[in-house]
């Protein structure tokens, strides 16, 4: 008798999707999506240099997706139509580091002595990411399945800032990253309930233009390097997402 309760416990659920699966599922206007995505890491990230160096160089950091790992990120839609739905998407970090004065040792270490042991920097780290986009959906001949196609536009932005307190320190040093991005874009949707839905997608032609800078002193100019980067069939992103 367990046993038998244990089977049925386990096959209605299995049988209730798949019941909702075969009924007709649709988006419609005025639906919100809210997605849980699986893709490549968009943040742009960069570090502050050590301010008393005697000479700095600076290369353009990687806007190539191949090159970024897997995310989990979210993404909200609303159906402005029944064909029609706009989406947005990001994050935010911060972060802070405190601060401690170094401590002074004996010297001559080699001998016995004790060594210094510098001041920690006090540091900050503000990321973020946001993007936003349209797309147009088209109905299949598949039940529940629906294809689209549409435009994305992103930015994405890195501050990361140090100071020492150390009689050397030639004060703040910061470094600064950012990059803005626009794809066009073209997935699948499939409805798996009415309130639940599965899907992949896949940028056919994106553009990235990043500028990444550091400033290793108070005062000095700001030493920039930037990039243009074009993908093809660029950041494949898997979805799971509820229909509200």
């Amino acid at each position: 008798m367990n046993i038998k309760k244990l089977l049925v416990a386990a096959i209605m659920p299995v049988f209730c999707i798949t019941v909702f699966a075969q009924s007709s599922v649709a988006p419609s206007k005025g639906n919100v999506t809210l997605a849980a995505t699986v893709s490549y890491n968009s943040y742009a990230s960069i570090e502050a240099p050590e301010g008393t160096l005697d000479s700095y160089q600076l290369a353009a950091l990687s806007t190539n997706w191949s090159d970024k790992k897997l995310q989990v990120g979210f993404e909200a839609g609303w159906f402005v139509s029944n064909a029609w739905k706009l989406n947005l998407g990001g994050g935010l970090h911060f972060a802070y580091t405190p601060g401690y004065t170094g401590v002074p040792g004996t010297g001559d270490v080699e001998n016995g002595g004790i060594p210094d042991y510098r001041a920690v920097a006090k540091s900050q780290t503000f990321v973020y990411t946001v993007s936003a986009g349209a797309d147009r959906y088209f109905s299949t001949r598949i039940d529940n399945l629906y294809w689209y196609s549409g435009v994305r536009v992103g930015l994405a932005y890195g501050l990361n800032e140090k100071k020492y307190d150390e009689a050397e320190s030639m004060g703040k040093s910061i470094g600064e990253a950012w990059n803005l991005r626009a794809a066009f874009t073209s997935g699948i949707d499939y409805f798996v309930l009415p309130a639940l839905y599965v899907g992949a997608q896949i940028d056919p032609l994106s553009y990235t233009y990043g500028v990444a800078g550091i400033q290793p002193q108070s005062g000095l100019k700001l030493l920039q390097a930037d990039s243009h980067s074009i993908g093809f069939l660029a950041a494949p992103t898997l979805k799971i997402g509820f229909i509200l």
